[in-house]
């Protein structure tokens, strides 16, 4: 906790970021609020769509898995048509594939498998992923700009600690929501969520973002110990 002497000796406790511990006596008092997302200009905002990943590890992992079975199974067939026996395994498969009944199990817990699995690459294909990158403001045709999630939090609760009375401040960034937590240490609560709603409201549109996200705001005070 930093301290610093007034004109007048007296001791002014100033705002410091503290790390979160653990759960201590509230006051009874609290305020809360839900805040809709900031009004944006004509032809500004909810045009700019999500990031696609590159997604490299499941597409590199898919094609190695590929490669290697088509390798395999076109080693057999160039063994079989130079007059050679097929793989071994290769044939107790085809065997096992045509004599098993189609509600065994083994052949049902195959074709989840592969189900699961088709579902999924289907998923990785038609979503764009990098949830934690939010799309900003598109201000040049050729250029497109996002900004991670945990970066607008933190400038967020630089923000947030700005205004008088908040002792902590903690963000929770969102695709749609920023949650702000802050713990006063004096004057009153209203008036401290008042000023949070007023300037942390300024912060995100300053954040530039192509779909600004609305904005929850809650303060608390801590009790006494004792």
């Amino acid at each position: 906790m930093s301290e610093s002497q007034g004109p007048e000796g007296t001791t002014q406790r100033l705002p410091v970021i503290e790390k979160e511990t653990g759960p201590e006596p509230l006051d009874q008092s609290a305020s809360a609020a839900d805040y809709e997302p900031p009004t944006t200009l004509d032809g500004e905002g909810g045009r700019e769509r999500r990031f696609w990943s590159a997604r490299r590890i499941p597409a590199a992992i898919t094609a190695l898995v590929l490669l290697f079975v088509a390798g395999v199974f076109l080693y057999d067939i160039v063994s079989v048509r130079a007059d050679r026996p097929g793989m071994r395994w290769r044939r107790e498969l085809a065997q096992q594939l045509a004599e098993r009944p189609l509600d065994d199990v083994w052949v049902l817990v195959g074709a989840g498998v592969a189900g699961v699995l088709g579902l999924w690459l289907l998923v990785l294909a038609t979503t764009p992923g990098l949830r934690k990158v939010l799309p900003m403001r598109r201000t040049h045709a050729d250029v497109r700009a996002g900004l991670h999630r945990d970066l607008a939090a933190l400038v967020l609760r630089d923000r947030a600690m700005e205004v008088s009375g908040v002792q902590s401040v903690r963000v929770r960034m969102k695709r749609s929501r920023a949650d702000v937590r802050a713990v006063s240490h004096f004057r009153e609560l209203d008036d401290v969520r008042a000023d949070l709603d007023r300037t942390v409201g300024d912060a995100i549109r300053g954040l530039g973002l192509s779909r600004p996200p609305s904005l929850s705001v809650r303060v608390r005070r801590l009790g006494r110990k004792g």
